[in-house]
């Protein structure tokens, strides 16, 4: 019997771990690694003028 309760106890501490380890992961600090780009200068050509 106390084995059973042992386990329960320790099944449900990796349950909140796990979920606790998820919830950490979307709400927590970002870790993202992009590249500040910032302004682009506009490199194409320019729209031909055309009379209606």
């Amino acid at each position: 019997m106390s084995h059973t309760i042992q386990l329960l106890k320790e099944l449900c501490l990796q349950v909140m771990n796990y979920i606790s380890g998820a919830v950490t992961r979307i709400f927590g600090i970002r870790d993202d690694d992009y590249p500040a780009t910032g302004v682009q200068p506009f490199e194409g050509d320019p729209a031909k003028k055309q009379d209606y």
